[in-house]
């Protein structure tokens, strides 16, 4: 499979700015999800395990069912959240989960815990988990709702926390460099999730961008190179069958011109297919390279020496048909400009897969600045035309004579 079919293979699986197949395009978002999960996951399982520990401790012999169905029921879906943050499936549905249910059993906390016993517990071990409560609402919820869950969770746990204390004055102080400390807390963390996330989202877009711009310049690449080819086209084959078919005054040269123009004709019918006609990439040696320069000096009745060096010399026979097509207009221009005075083609093997074929003739010459843009029997369909099939063309001209040197090698 040739290299050009290649890469439009691979530019196809390329989804466009804009579609629905947003996996690709939220690359650097997605991978900003992950490392927030990971991120959260070991922080949560840290003050999960400390708020176990505490919660455990601090129970009583005689402890009432109704506190260990509370503690069942807020570190059953913690445990869930971190499974499905280590793992990456399910990470908003699990955190919103926790996010809420956390919720509810701090809003409920005084109503199950004796308040008699809360001075002998201290710190109860539901407060390890606010920030908790915090950071999973940052991988659930939008960030409006991240912003009240910031607030809003200190804000429930200061109150549960007086209640508790029958708003005694001790509990008010430390009750308030509690709130004061968590809601701080979780406001930082909320802003760095947006930073980060916007940052994200800022490379995802510059990325599309990206994407954007290099298809248009591959599209402008390929219309330019279509242009050039039809152009080449036009110049090599159609006005040349035009200007044989006007200068034909006999049946030799009548029976040409019309073996021109079915030549022209066949090649403009198949101009949108993927090789313009091209020729296939079977190998092609440097003898059927000669015949074909022979007979293009046959058909351009110009009289000229052709020699052959290394003929086990082999190319792709789309870069023999691009040399044989820049050979025949260098033929061409020679005869042409020069009155194809001292015409020489040497054709050169220097490897098996490397051929070189040099035109030179004794005319006087051009100054290779001085053609005008819209000339293109050298740009396009010399220069260009080598360049189309990654061959190599270099022309020298002075007054002694011009010289253009056409060659190919495997990489």
């Amino acid at each position: 499979m040739r290299a050009d079919t290649l890469l439009r293979e691979a530019w196809s699986q390329v989804p466009s700015p804009g579609s629905a197949e947003t996996e690709f395009e939220r690359f650097t978002g997605k991978r900003m999800e992950r490392i927030l999960a990971t991120v959260v996951a070991i922080g949560s399982a840290a003050l999960g395990v400390q708020a176990l520990f505490a919660a455990i401790g601090g129970m009583p012999p005689d402890v009432p069912l109704v506190r260990v169905l509370l503690l069942v029921g807020v570190y059953v879906p913690l445990v869930a959240m971190l499974v499905a943050c280590v793992t990456g499936r399910g990470v908003r549905l699990s955190a919103g989960a926790f996010a809420i249910v956390y919720l509810i059993a701090l809003a409920a906390w005084p109503f199950i815990v004796n308040s008699d016993h809360a001075s002998d517990e201290g710190q109860p071990w539901i407060f390890f988990l606010v920030n908790v409560g915090v950071v999973a609402a940052m991988l659930a919820f939008a960030m409006r709702v991240q912003l009240i869950w910031a607030v809003g969770v200190p804000l429930v746990y200061g109150y549960v926390r007086l209640v508790e204390g029958e708003f005694s004055h001790s509990y008010w102080t430390k009750t308030a460099f509690d709130v004061s400390f968590t809601l701080i807390l979780g406001i930082v963390i909320v802003s760095l999730g947006w930073m980060f996330r916007s940052v994200a989202a800022g490379v995802d877009e510059a990325r599309g961008q990206a994407v954007a711009s290099y298809a248009s310049a591959a599209a402008a690449a390929a219309a330019e190179e279509e242009r050039v080819a039809m152009a080449a086209l036009m110049h090599d084959s159609v006005l040349a069958a035009l200007i044989a078919a006007e200068r034909a005054d006999t049946d030799r040269a009548r029976d040409l011109a019309v073996a021109m123009a079915r030549e022209a004709l066949t090649r403009l019918a198949n101009t949108e297919a993927a090789v313009a006609q091209e020729g296939s990439d079977e190998p092609v040696g440097a003898a059927q390279i000669v015949i074909e320069l022979r007979r293009a000096l046959s058909e351009t009745g110009a009289d000229a020496v052709v020699e052959e060096h290394g003929s086990s010399a082999s190319i792709p026979g789309r870069a023999a048909r691009a040399l044989v097509l820049a050979a025949r207009q260098a033929i061409g221009n020679a005869v042409a400009h020069a009155g194809g005075r001292g015409l020489h083609l040497l054709v050169t093997g220097r490897d098996r897969h490397s051929i070189t074929v040099t035109i030179t003739d004794t005319g006087p010459g051009f100054d290779m600045e001085a053609v005008a843009e819209d000339r293109l029997g050298i740009r396009a369909s010399i220069i260009a035309r080598m360049a189309g099939v990654a061959g190599t063309a270099t022309i020298d001209s002075d007054s002694t004579g011009t010289t253009v040197v056409l060659g190919w090698e495997a990489e």
